[in-house]
């Protein structure tokens, strides 16, 4: 099994490491990638779907970001105690006929020893917005160091 650094018992500041990292890979929108951060057997709850396994989060987000044009990511820790992280997260995109939303949610992960995710479980509520209302501008990726956050957007 390969590890996934920082693994817990978490500190603040690697919590923070990790939940970066998390916006990152899913910044990619590679569901391949972002799936190798959790274990084989990963159990999801994201809205009212449940996911297990890395198969079926492939499956999960290639539909997602099939739907979800020019998404784009920000996470932040919220709290974290030894193999827990509680985000919260705001990201933005259009559907394919140009509307825009921003979702928010909070998340609650756990952790294995290896720092792979066993439980994700995702409660996110959508938001309809103007082109004018966006707040992310970024080129699609990874979001830039000097990017403000969510508590710097007011978020």
């Amino acid at each position: 099994m390969a590890s996934k650094p920082p693994v817990p018992p978490f500190t603040r500041a690697s919590a923070i490491e990790k939940v970066r990292l998390a916006e990152d890979a899913w910044n990619s929108r590679d569901p391949e990638r972002v799936a190798l951060a959790y274990t084989v057997d990963s159990r999801w709850r994201n809205r009212a779907e449940f996911i297990n396994g890395r198969e079926e989060i492939v499956a999960f987000l290639t539909r997602k970001w099939n739907r979800e044009l020019e998404y784009r990511l920000i996470k932040e820790l919220w709290a974290c105690e030894g193999n827990r992280i509680a985000v919260r997260f705001a990201y933005e995109c259009h559907d394919d006929s140009g509307n825009w939303y921003r979702s928010y949610g909070n998340e609650n992960w756990e952790f294995d020893d290896e720092g792979l995710m066993r439980v994700r479980l995702a409660s996110i509520n959508d938001l309809r917005i103007t082109e004018e209302e966006r707040k992310y501008h970024w080129p699609l990726g990874r979001r830039p160091d000097d990017h403000p956050g969510l508590s710097e957007l007011g978020l």
